[in-house]
């Protein structure tokens, strides 16, 4: 399988792209992958969540600039199979000499192109930042495909709705006319509520095998590990956060080899069925015939009596 660039981006921040990079590329190591995670993103946030420091200019930013080779700053991380190209918050500069240049679209592809010719890496991943500014585009125009994490929230269905079209426009551009989309992966699964169940619903039914069967749940052990530098699967690898990227991690690699559409699915968290309507009732049996049972109407509470408290109910009544 030739080296396959995947871009991971949504322009609405908070959605889970950073941790779905590092723990999808941590996931694929331990299946045996080579990576490489590029942290494209100024805020360095999958850098440090690796346990790498930032360090001023150590960044692809000179590499963008065609001033020195990416392959310069790649480095190892204690996940085996995972190497890092890490970011620094300088790399916001970057926004702006590219635009400077006149093919302003293409520089991270130029620059990325030894790397990726030489065979060393299954899967190049690119953490975006939260925009759709030059550096996104840049990935946009170098890559094979997009994954857009979505958290599972009404108001990420307008961000998803931009990046399909932005999608569509480098196609029809031609400044990337082989670009598809991954997959969609929804993040922030709470199966405890019905929006949740909701949002993936309406998404299945507009996005169909786009949709990965993988939900990501929030999480606290989740959202702990980026503070310890490490990936869920070395933070915590028992808890259902990890499960959940494994799962994911096996879906990816399905169908990137195109084995299958779907993958299994992390402890119980399963994607919600489209709703139907409920089935109709069956026909009730007839009830079997007493043969000595007097008939009596629904207001005759002398029905039920024993014989003795009949007749006092009867003296009474007179």
């Amino acid at each position: 399988m030739n080296t396959r660039v995947i871009g991971i981006a949504n322009q609405k921040g908070g959605v889970g792209k950073t941790t779905t990079a590092i723990n999808l590329a941590a996931c694929l190591a331990e299946r045996r992958q080579n990576v490489l995670l590029i942290d494209l993103d100024p805020q360095a946030n999958s850098t440090s969540g690796l346990g790498v420091e930032k360090e001023e200019g150590k960044s692809i930013y000179r590499a963008l600039l065609g001033e020195v080779a990416l392959e310069t700053f790649i480095r190892p991380t204690e996940v085996s199979r995972l190497d890092l190209l890490p970011a620094e918050v300088d790399l916001a500069g970057a926004e702006v000499d590219i635009a400077r240049a006149d093919n302003y679209l293409h520089p991270f592809q130029h620059a990325l192109a030894p790397v990726r010719q030489s065979g060393k890496y299954d899967f190049i991943i690119v953490d975006c930042p939260p925009s759709l500014g030059i550096l996104t585009m840049n990935v946009l125009t170098a890559a094979d495909s997009l994954l857009i994490p979505m958290q599972c929230e009404y108001y990420a269905l307008e961000g998803l709705s931009v990046m399909l079209r932005l999608v569509q426009r480098l196609k029809d551009s031609g400044a990337n006319p082989g670009l598809e989309i991954e997959g969609i992966l929804m993040t922030m699964y709470d199966m405890r509520t019905n929006l949740s169940q909701q949002v993936v619903q309406e998404v299945a039914v507009h996005f169909g095998d786009k949709v990965y069967e993988t939900l990501i749940p929030r999480s606290v052990r989740l959202s702990e590990s980026p503070s310890y530098g490490q990936p869920i699967i070395v933070y915590d690898g028992n808890c259902v956060a990890a499960a959940a990227y494994r799962s994911f991690a096996k879906e990816f690699l399905q169908r990137a080899r195109g084995d299958g559409k779907g993958g299994a699915l992390g402890r119980g968290i399963q994607k919600p069925a489209p709703s139907e309507p409920p089935p109709e009732p069956e026909p009730a049996e007839p009830m079997p015939e007493q043969e000595s049972a007097p008939e009596s109407l629904p207001g005759d509470v002398s029905a039920s009596l024993p014989e003795s408290e009949e007749q006092e109910e009867v003296s009474s009544r007179q």
